[in-house]
Formats: structure tokens, C-alpha cells, sequence
């Protein structure tokens, strides 16, 4: 599978954005879709996951109540709806691929994309 990040770009603190993660190739329906984050100088960080198959949602502590995954079958495409944005979410978004619902891990993820760089500004 490949994936493919966009929607990033600079807005103000309190601002809204909306990232979409188009999958092609061979697509497992079992599997997870996650989103991550990495800041400068930090490591990449789980933001949220949802799986192909049904629905089932999970959110880090820090974006939970601000940011919604959801998921178009049809599209092949997973989005992330950031609102009331910080300037410490700023960070290269990537989404990847992986097995295991509920995980957090940069390890249980695969088939990264090139990263979609979100800023806020205060």
C-alpha cells in the first residue's frame, strides 16, 4: 500500500484544518490507519487511528475533544478534522498503515508517506 498525505498549511491559533491520507495499492480492510506527528527536535508521536472495517475511533489525550479520523471506504482515504488548533500542534503529519487497533506505537505502523507540514501560528 502507499500512502499519500495533504491539507497541511499555516493558521492562526484556534484555526481549523483538515488532512487527508489518500491509500493506493493493495489495501488489507483488517488493517489500521494512524496518524502521527513529528515536531522539530521531537520524535513522531501517535495522534489518532481508526480501522478500515467498522469504525472505532482513538485519539492521544492531547488531540482528544479537537481532532475527529474518519474514514471514506470508497475513497480510500482517511481524513484528520483538526479543530481549535495550537501552536503545539505544529508538526510534519504523516499517516501509516498497520495491524494492530488501539496501538500507539511508531513501530506497529508502516508505508509511511512524505508527511503533510502543519503550522499554527499564536
Amino acid at each position: 500500500v502507499q500512502l499519500q498525505a495533504s491539507g497541511g498549511g499555516l493558521v492562526q491559533a484556534g484555526g481549523s484544518l483538515r488532512l487527508a491520507c489518500a491509500a493506493s495499492g493493495r489495501v488489507i480492510t483488517s488493517s489500521t490507519m494512524g496518524w502521527f506527528r513529528q515536531a522539530a527536535g521531537k520524535e513522531r508521536e501517535f495522534v489518532a487511528g481508526i480501522r478500515w472495517t467498522g469504525n472505532s475511533p482513538y485519539y492521544a489525550d492531547s488531540v482528544k475533544g479537537r481532532f475527529t479520523i474518519t474514514k471514506d471506504n470508497d475513497k480510500r482515504t482517511v481524513y484528520l478534522q483538526m479543530n481549535s488548533l495550537k501552536p503545539e500542534d505544529t508538526a510534519v503529519y504523516y499517516c501509516g498503515t498497520g495491524p494492530r487497533w488501539g496501538s500507539r506505537r511508531n513501530s506497529d505502523f508502516a508505508s509511511w508517506g512524505q508527511g503533510t507540514l502543519v503550522t499554527v501560528s499564536s
